[in-house]
């Protein structure tokens, strides 16, 4: 009667161990999860279950304005007040060509 209950000793050992490691192993990624998450969501990065979620922080819309007009240039356009294609010969300031815009 031993001899048959050895191999249920030993395979329900076998199945407690494997349960064991495998609880250990998910709960070491969803503490693993859960600290990326908390650190994304500090850098307004947000996981959903539609995707992902960017948020842009404390950037006016006059910087963003201001950024893109200084990076721009208008090829066919001559401006009778300033050179736009940024040559020095047309400007009587000599000054680049974003620090005219600016004013």
């Amino acid at each position: 009667m031993a001899n048959r209950l050895i191999p249920l000793v030993i395979l329900l050992i076998v199945v407690i161990v494997l349960v064991v490691i495998g609880f250990i192993a998910y709960s070491i990624i969803q503490e693993v999860s859960d600290k990326t998450k908390s650190k994304m969501e500090k850098r307004n990065v947000m996981f959903t279950k539609d995707g992902m979620k960017v948020g842009v922080r404390q950037v006016g819309e006059e910087d963003i304005l201001v950024n893109m007009w200084n990076h721009t240039s208008f090829p066919a356009y001559k401006s009778r007040l300033w050179d736009m294609t940024g040559s020095a010969s047309g400007s009587a300031s000599g000054e680049g060509r974003a620090e005219q815009r600016k004013g």
